[in-house]
């Protein structure tokens, strides 16, 4: 796949949140993610830390709303805009609206890479 059928397939999935079949069917085995410094789950490495990722932000994450940008790709990259209306599922803890930038690499048709960008309170 060239990087801009691999964004067009990623931004697919991330609609409908189809989290896990993006991460079976796009990521390489040995990719990496990491989240701002204060984030939960900060860095992970691997398909299945990836997953351990999305198994924790399921349990402890209620998503009310999400909105995913158009990619934009540049040369490897990719770069989508997501919008959040979330809350933490722990008594008490708000409602949060938010917005970040999701930056990923690609390499042999394969996320090698993701990133996100957003504030954090840490």
């Amino acid at each position: 796949m060239t990087t801009q059928q691999v964004a067009n397939q990623l931004w697919q999935y991330c609609k409908e949140g189809k989290w896990q079949k993006a991460h079976k069917e796009l990521y390489c085995n040995d990719v990496w993610s990491q989240e701002p410094q204060g984030a939960q789950n900060r860095y992970v490495k691997g398909k299945k830390g990836i997953q351990a990722k999305g198994d924790w932000w399921q349990k402890n994450v209620k998503v009310f709303d999400m909105k995913v940008g158009k990619p934009t790709v540049a040369g490897n990259w990719i770069t989508m805009k997501m919008s959040m209306d979330t809350q933490n599922k722990a008594k008490g803890s708000p409602r949060v609206q938010s917005e970040e930038i999701c930056v990923y690499n690609v390499k042999d048709g394969k996320i090698v890479s993701e990133q996100f960008f957003y504030d954090t309170n840490g």
